[in-house]
């Protein structure tokens, strides 16, 4: 029968005078409003008279991510005062705006990404990976490229550029119009979906019914059964938009809370950090929220955002001193700000106590003038660019490239090696404590002074010269008790041999470094052991830390030390320490916490402090609650810089290190770094006479290397067994007396003309 075919609620008709046809329809056109934009509308014809209010903007922008990434497009979002972005996976993917209201796409690559969706509609959403509420914000335009704008919240500063100077008016304009129009409004405003006078008509279901002959009492029960049926569904459908507002209600007050934590500057747990505070680790990127051009600063400034979408990978380090392993950020105050009247006299005390112990110590050693500054350069020093150096190297055997000596500082990498040693009166001390039967001190001293040889590398940035084989260096420094003495004794691999004597104790090592190179860093991995052996048998062993240099390429270069220290000894004691490794966001930086355990791993004493400042101690296993922590004592303070600063930002005692005081040079071999020329012409500011001798001894070197292809025989050090270290057979000190450096070669003289040439026909 043809009335059981037909559907009922065909002829079901919704009235109410809030409700008319709705189209999801989604339509292109162009419009002329906006010179690079596109409009997206609805059909009923209401969005234009809304796009006045609260109109939608969208579009592509590249995104500063990191020097890795480099400039990156995301699908950008503008609605509600809200601005959203994306990545950009497929174009069909991309989210625009709810349907019936208007989107005003930014740019011709942003209409020619979305020219597909013409015919198809609109595509899934795409999760936003970032937000930022514009009530909060403020923006401002580049003065160096017409491309580029910047937008500055509490916790980040986005870097985007647009295709166009045109481009890029348009999303300014935007902003700024959105900003002004952005209120906290409630969510659920104008979303009303179901109007509460709704009802329900059967004429046209019922007049169709009789027209089928269906007798009039049939069609009342189905009259009724429809009515009763509607309203069950229209219950559900209340409870449904009133558990609907009740979720905007909270949506709501989430996005208040949300923007209130933003602009307290503490959007979320991993971004503790105001802008004052980041400003003063010296690497902070935040300018001041102004939408007024005060200042370019943002230009000059290196490009280290870190990426919303790569956030975590910095934070696995975000550790303090409140750990139970860690001595706590109390002592550090106290270290920082020793002269402040805040805080215990007692760490006062140390600090004096510290000073006349060395003073004491120095008193027993005769006095020696050294000089206080470098030479005052000779020319004035030219600026090499790395780009221009590789642009000019293009083409050239590597081999034969000489790097200019502007990335070079004038002392050598033997001489940096004793420079490690500028505290050795923490040396003495440690010998004087053990002496007196106080091992744990002596430990606590030693450690300090592994972790005191660092603290010379802080805003040290050129790298020092590599030693020709068979190149040497003394130190005779009477005046603090030691003599030192080092060789380099391999060139491939690169092997630096020392020893050193003071007062009651010896020291000794060799050290390799195996390198890693990371694009914008370098990775420095030390490779030997160094032993420090005191007069009644004691020894130390221990290994340096890693080292990194970061922004070898653009930025300002500073390196860091990280890694796991384990001093061991023969004896009682031994010592851990960790040097924390420094991150991006990191207001506290260059940290390093330790503990002394003794032979059954009972923890005895805890240290901490910093490797470019001061080490502290305390006895005890560090659980201590922080404010008992105070009682720490000072066991090693930096000293105090230069007031004669170079751009080397070598210290009083490094200044020293080159130094060719009166008849110093009569008595040296023809071997010592002090006589390296092109180092000497680097430190009186000769700089064309150095990096000339600089070619000449690099050339040296290579011929030197292939005529010594059978094996080179260090002078002065000798290999214990086949993977033992290099130890010094002595000799050195008395040659020096006589003044008799037989088999000691002049390797920084010139070749015979007939040796050049056998190398060059080889």
């Amino acid at each position: 029968m043809r009335a059981k075919e037909m559907h009922p609620l065909c002829c079901i008709l919704l009235e109410s005078p809030g409700i008319g046809d709705r189209s999801p329809e989604v339509t292109l056109s162009r419009t002329a409003s906006l010179p690079a934009s596109m409009v997206f509308r609805g059909s009923d014809g209401n969005a234009g008279r809304r796009a006045g209010s609260e109109a939608c903007f969208a579009g592509v922008l590249y995104k500063w991510t990191n020097y890795g990434k480099g400039w990156r497009s995301r699908w950008f979002l503008l609605r509600n005062g809200v601005l959203s972005y994306s990545k950009i996976l497929r174009p069909e993917n991309l989210a625009l705006s709810p349907a019936g209201e208007d989107v005003r796409l930014i740019g011709d690559v942003s209409t020619n990404r979305l020219s597909r969706l013409g015919s198809s509609g609109r595509g899934k959403h795409q999760k936003s990976v970032g937000i930022v509420h514009l009530k909060i914000s403020s923006f401002r335009e580049s003065k160096s490229d017409d491309r580029r704008f910047y937008i500055f919240t509490a916790t980040k500063t986005l870097h985007l550029r647009t295709n166009s100077k045109k481009d890029r008016v348009a999303w300014i304009e935007a902003l700024v119009s959105s900003r002004s129009l952005f209120s906290l409004r409630p969510l659920n405003d104008n979303l009303s979906l179901v109007p509460s006078d709704v009802s329900i008509s059967t004429e046209r279901l019922k007049k169709r019914l009789l027209e089928e002959g269906i007798s009039e009492v049939l069609v009342k029960d189905c009259e009724q059964i429809m009515h009763s049926e509607f309203l069950e569904i229209q219950g559900q459908f209340k409870v449904l938009c009133e558990e609907r507002s009740n979720l905007l209600d909270t949506l709501r007050q989430l996005e208040a809370a949300n923007i209130e934590a933003e602009a307290s500057g503490i959007h979320d747990n991993d971004y503790q950090l105001t802008k004052n505070e980041y400003s003063s680790s010296g690497r902070g990127k935040y300018s001041e929220c102004s939408t007024t051009e005060s200042s370019d600063d943002i230009e000059k400034q290196e490009l280290e955002e870190v990426s919303d979408e790569e956030q975590t990978s910095f934070f696995d380090t975000r550790e303090y001193f409140c750990e139970p392993t860690a001595c706590c950020g109390s002592v550090i105050e106290v270290a920082n700000h020793m002269s402040e009247p805040v805080g215990p006299e007692n760490q006062i005390n140390d600090m004096k106590k510290i000073n006349a112990e060395k003073e004491i110590i120095d008193s027993r050693y005769p006095q020696i003038e050294r000089r206080k500054k470098l030479p005052d350069p000779v020319e004035k020093e030219k600026g090499v660019s790395l780009w221009s150096m590789i642009k000019d190297n293009v083409g050239k055997d590597l081999t034969r490239v000489c790097l200019p000596v502007y990335f070079n500082e004038p002392i050598s990498s033997l001489q940096k090696c004793f420079e490690d040693l500028e505290y050795s009166y923490l040396l003495d001390r440690a010998y004087e404590h053990g002496k007196a039967g106080n091992h744990l001190l002596r430990v606590l001293n030693v450690a300090a002074f592994a972790v005191s040889g660092y603290a010379s590398s802080e805003g040290r940035h050129c790298k020092p010269f590599n030693p020709l084989l068979g190149e040497t260096y003394e130190a005779d420094y009477p005046e603090i008790g030691v003599r030192f003495f080092s060789e380099k004794v391999s060139h491939h691999p690169t092997l630096i041999a020392c020893h050193c004597e003071g007062k009651g104790w010896k020291f000794w090592g060799d050290s390799n470094l195996r390198t890693k190179f990371w694009g914008r860093s370098i990775q420095l991995d030390p490779v030997g052991m160094l032993t420090l052996e005191f007069e009644d048998g004691e020894i130390f062993q221990w290994s340096k830390v890693t080292t990194t240099i970061y922004n070898l390429i653009l930025g300002k270069v500073y390196c860091d030390h990280h890694g796991t220290m384990q001093i061991h000894g023969n004896r009682q004691y031994s010592c851990k320490l960790t040097f924390k490794e420094q991150s991006i966001l990191d207001r506290n930086p260059h940290r390093v916490h330790g503990f002394v355990e003794d032979v059954t791993g009972k923890k005895v004493a805890t240290l901490c402090g910093k490797w470019d400042d001061s080490m502290y101690y305390m006895n005890g296993d560090g659980t201590s609650r922080p404010k008992d922590l105070l009682d720490a004592s000072l066991l090693w303070k930096r000293s105090k810089p230069p007031t004669n600063l170079t751009r080397y930002n070598l210290t009083s005692f490094a200044m020293t290190l080159n130094e060719l005081t009166p008849g110093l040079q009569e008595k040296l071999p023809p071997t010592d770094s002090r006589l390296r020329p092109d180092q000497r012409h680097l430190e009186n500011g000769e700089y064309e006479k150095a990096n000339s001798e600089k070619l000449r001894l690099e050339m040296r070197q290579r011929m030197s290397r292939k005529l010594q292809e059978n094996g080179w025989k260090p002078r002065w050090f000798r290999k214990e067994g086949e993977d033992g270290p290099f130890r010094y057979v002595g000799g050195y000190w008395e040659a020096r007396e006589q003044g008799k450096w037989d088999g000691c070669p002049h390797i920084f003289g010139e070749f015979e003309d007939n040796l050049v040439n056998s190398f060059e026909g080889s």
